[in-house]
This record gives C-alpha cells, sequence and structure tokens, in this order.
C-alpha cells in the first residue's frame, strides 16, 4: 500500500468518526428537547452574597453523573463566575448566556469527586443540585481556590428550601 492510500484511509477513518460523534450528539440533543432553557438572570437578583471564578464542568441528569445535559448550552465546559444572590445562583459561562438558578429551585449542595470526563481529588467538585423545570439536574462547578467550595457550600446552604443531603458521590 502506497502511502496516498494510506493517508486516505486515516482521513476516511477521522471523517467517520468525527461524524459519529456529531450524529450522537445530535441524538442526545433529540432525546433532551423536553427540557426548557435555564431561566434568565432577573433585572434585580437581589443582594450579592458571594463571588468566586470557578471552572463550569458540566451539568447532568440527578445521580446520573454519566449523563450528559445537551441543551441551552449546559454540555459545555467553559471558565465561569459564580455569584450567589439572596435570590438564588447566577453562573456567568464563557460564551454562554448566564444561567439563573432561582432560589425556589435549588435542591442542595455537597462535594463530589467525578463527572462525566472529569475526576478530580476527593471532594474537589462542588455539584449544585437543582431543577430545571421539572427534571432534576445536577451541574458540577471546580473552583479555582479551593478555600472558596467550602465558603460557597456555607453560603447556598441556607437558601434551599428544604435541605435534604444529597446521595451518591457526596466525599
Amino acid at each position: 500500500m502506497d502511502r496516498t492510500s494510506s493517508t486516505a484511509i486515516v482521513i476516511a477513518v477521522i471523517v467517520l468518526a468525527l461524524a459519529g460523534m456529531v450524529i450522537g450528539w445530535r441524538g442526545r440533543q433529540k432525546r433532551q428537547a423536553h427540557l426548557p432553557r435555564p431561566d434568565a438572570v432577573p433585572a434585580d437578583p437581589g443582594t450579592e452574597l458571594f463571588t468566586a471564578e470557578a471552572f463550569y464542568v458540566a451539568t447532568t441528569m440527578a445521580d446520573d453523573e454519566l449523563n450528559r445535559i445537551a441543551v441551552a448550552g449546559l454540555g459545555f465546559r467553559a471558565r465561569a463566575t459564580v455569584t450567589v444572590t439572596d435570590s438564588g445562583i447566577i453562573l456567568s459561562r464563557t460564551g454562554a448566556a448566564e444561567t439563573f438558578l432561582a432560589k425556589a429551585a435549588l435542591r442542595g449542595i455537597d462535594r463530589a469527586t467525578y463527572t462525566i470526563d472529569r475526576v478530580v481529588e476527593k471532594g474537589g467538585l462542588v455539584r449544585l443540585a437543582w431543577t430545571l423545570g421539572a427534571t432534576p439536574v445536577d451541574s458540577y462547578l471546580r473552583l479555582t481556590d479551593p478555600a472558596d467550595a467550602a465558603a460557597l457550600i456555607d453560603i447556598v446552604t441556607p437558601l434551599l428550601p428544604t435541605p435534604v443531603p444529597l446521595e451518591g458521590d457526596a466525599t
């Protein structure tokens, strides 16, 4: 086999793999088309209680760390700023619209060690459990300053409507 044929085969395999990824992502988006868009930040989000820089890792179905949400830009990792106000949490992700997690939508907050495509030291992620429409979801953040993780949990916990311990990888 000559070099041209080998190159053509490699390029064909790469194109097929990319096409498979696009088809899979579109299929996931269709299966999740019932999910609403996250709330936009209200005109008056309330008094700011806390702000920290973070890496937004993913949003997944609740307690299913390998089932990524693919709608409304929630499927892509990004640098983020997390702002806690007395009415909820604002996630400002680079390259995406701001997402507002209203106080009433919050279900819990704890630490996690892994989610889809990310494994860190024990408790290195913060898991925000909230409701997207009627669907419970979990968003994972890796705070730039590890000390901010404990502060974020301490500030969000009193905002929870009914603090309930989360199940799963909360270590």
